[in-house]
């Protein structure tokens, strides 16, 4: 359990990106008051472990509802992720001018747009379906949650104290941290596609 559990943090924390993820809520955020901040951070970590562990339980249930194969999944799951990392490190507009004046007047941003899409969005949600179906035992599925609850906590607590931090590096600093987490991201992606490959073609492995 304990080696899932490691080798599940070590998966999720680049693809969530906590650091990129304050980033975006000290600028969704930045007409609440602190209070308000703070309750709102606690939310999203909330949602972020709610979204991730049902699919870190009921994923498999999925895949075998639609007839998915670990090896597609791995390779579209590698995709997504891969696809995450590469838009970090070439900086991109992620929302249209309208979705971010919308995102900014909304009074709740906990659930949408930081939970979803933005930290537990696909790539998290499908290296959660992928590592839980690599590791069906129980023990392994408890390792997993385990894993997105550290994740949740630190999510949570990143947000709630980070926004000094945003305004410490500036826009330079931050953006420097990001296409780092976006490289390892693409690595991710990259090794997922790998083993994908490998698992559906073995005569590759040879």
């Amino acid at each position: 359990m304990l080696t899932v559990f490691l080798a599940a943090l070590g998966a999720l924390l680049p693809i969530t990106n906590p650091l990129g993820a304050v980033a975006a809520y000290a600028g969704l955020t930045g007409n609440l008051e602190p209070a308000e901040v703070k309750r709102q951070a606690v939310r999203t970590a909330v949602y972020v472990a709610a979204i991730l562990t049902v699919f870190a339980l009921f994923g498999s249930l999925v895949l075998e509802a639609f007839g998915i194969g670990l090896p597609a999944l791995q390779i579209a799951g590698g995709i997504v992720v891969a696809h995450s990392g590469f838009g970090m490190i070439s900086p991109r507009q992620d929302f249209t001018d309208a979705e971010r004046e919308h995102a900014r007047t909304k009074t709740d941003v906990s659930f949408s747009p930081m939970a979803l899409p933005l930290i537990a969005g696909p790539g998290a949600i499908g290296v959660v379906i992928a590592l839980s179906a690599r590791h069906a035992h129980a023990d392994d599925r408890v390792g997993i949650v385990l894993a997105v609850l550290a994740v949740s906590v630190l999510i949570g607590l990143v947000l709630r104290y980070g926004t000094p931090l945003v305004d410490r590096l500036g826009p330079t600093g931050i953006g420097a941290l990001v296409r780092i987490i976006g490289f390892l991201i693409l690595a991710i992606g990259v090794e997922l596609i790998v083993h994908g490959l490998l698992a559906g073609i073995p005569g590759l492995a040879s």
